[in-house]
């Protein structure tokens, strides 16, 4: 796969949704308590999540939830 087709250019556009999302679900949570956890909106979660966005509050808290970070292709600032 060539990234996702479904995202904008940058960092986001390696991002793996389904994953992310798979992820979550494994951890019993899911983007609307992450949305709500950190006080943003679900949509800016999502379009995160769909590599839309970057946004580095949403980035981060995945980041420090232990989602693998080639799922996230982060930005070069939250990269390891």
């Amino acid at each position: 796969m060539k990234g996702n087709v479904h995202a904008g250019v940058g960092a986001g556009r390696n991002r793996r949704p389904f994953l992310i999302r798979e992820y979550l679900a494994e951890r019993g949570t899911n983007m609307a308590k992450i949305a709500d956890a950190l006080g943003v909106s679900r949509q800016a979660v999502q379009a995160t999540v769909r590599g839309i966005k970057n946004n580095r509050k949403v980035l981060k808290h995945l980041k420090e939830m232990g989602c693998p970070e080639k799922h996230l292709s982060l930005p070069q600032d939250l990269r390891d």
